[in-house]
């Protein structure tokens, strides 16, 4: 077993964390959130993977066959489009602050009225 995969997923989410943490443009929040998430998706993968193990097809294959976990699969394509629709909407509200205020600086932007 090894554990570069976990590393790596650590790793992701901590520089993800730190850019999030320094970021002064929203737009770079935004990709910092998203490889933030994007640390999820090699932890479900790693956690999932099954040495030699064969797609989760089970039509004309031996009874004891290694197969991967279909539901680890699905659930990070779930991440995925969940990431994707998050990403979405943080943009659109950081266009939406762009024309309000004229800025993507969170410190320069000043309270909307309206």
């Amino acid at each position: 077993m090894s554990y570069l995969p976990y590393a790596v997923a650590a790793w992701l989410c901590l520089v993800g964390l730190a850019g999030v943490a320094t970021s002064k443009n929203l737009i770079h929040l935004a990709v910092c959130l998203t490889v933030t998430q994007s640390s999820s998706y090699v932890l479900l993968l790693s956690v999932g993977y099954v040495e030699h193990g064969k797609a989760p097809i089970f039509k004309g294959i031996p009874l004891h066959s290694t197969a991967v976990d279909p539901v680890v699969q699905a659930l990070t394509l779930t991440d995925v489009v969940v990431s994707v629709v998050v990403v979405a909407l943080i943009l659109a509200l950081a266009l939406d602050a762009h024309r309000l205020s004229g800025t993507v600086d969170p410190d320069g932007i000043t309270d909307f009225s309206g």
